[in-house]
């Protein structure tokens, strides 16, 4: 069960924003000036990029900070959250 969950949160939001920008590339173009910048969005923030895109058309002002500073701390813990409770199986990190 636990390998559905990580396998989902690695390449879910990744794939979701995959298919989005084929299918609305309208959206992407307004909210980005070239291919760099959501490239490397999609890889390495990938529910940043989302919520960004969601939001950045119409621009982003009061509680939409929030949900970007929400969707930011999910991009974090989902990448760094197991080293700390893996740190025991390891002996010499002990």
């Amino acid at each position: 069960m636990c390998c559905i969950i990580t396998i989902l949160l690695l390449i879910g939001p990744r794939a979701a924003a995959i298919v989005w920008a084929l299918v609305d590339q309208a959206r992407w173009q307004v909210t980005f000036d070239n291919l760099i910048l959501p490239c490397m969005g999609i890889i390495f923030l990938p529910w940043t990029t989302l919520a960004y895109v969601l939001m950045a058309p119409d621009g982003i002002a009061g509680l939409e900070w929030v949900l970007l500073i929400i969707a930011f701390l999910i991009d974090i813990g989902s990448t760094s959250g197991g080293a700390y409770k893996n740190r025991d199986r390891i002996r010499q990190y002990r």
